[in-house]
């Protein structure tokens, strides 16, 4: 995927989520990208008690956000700096248990057109980075204005 280029680095993406995208870490930094790259990025669950459900399992709510905010993070960094970018398709496998810590997805774009973009995204967790959940989804990108 070498012929897709990046036009935002994960610092711009993190500024611009904070302002679009509040409330997506409120007063924490608990979903951020990592590192951006020709054809995907990399973002981060810092997952703490707050995302954890009964039995110190990361809840599947906390990575489907982190599946979709991967998703999010390629389509503003590889076509373009509009926030109405929306998801019209996202599924998602849960592999194993995720305990608490750092969370990290590696999403790559499969399909990048001008009204849609398909990624997959894998989501890693603990020492060994054994693949935690994984996911396909499709963004719709709004016609240029």
């Amino acid at each position: 995927m070498s012929t897709f280029e990046p036009i935002m680095t994960a610092d711009e993406i993190n500024e611009f989520l904070k302002s679009v995208y509040p409330q997506l870490n409120d007063d924490f930094s608990d979903y951020l990208a990592t590192d951006v790259f020709a054809g995907g990025c990399i973002v981060r669950l810092n997952a703490g008690k707050r995302h954890l459900r009964p039995g110190n399992t990361v809840s599947g709510p906390s990575l489907f956000t982190l599946a979709d905010i991967g998703g999010y993070v390629c389509v503003l960094s590889h076509a373009g700096r509009d926030a109405l970018s929306v998801t019209t398709n996202l599924n998602i496998n849960f592999m194993r248990k995720a305990e608490a810590g750092p969370i990290d997805g590696h999403c790559r774009i499969l399909k990048l057109g001008r009204s849609l973009m398909v990624f997959d995204i894998s989501m890693v967790s603990g020492p060994d980075k054994h693949v935690v959940a994984h996911a396909t989804g499709t963004y719709s990108i709004p016609p240029r204005r």
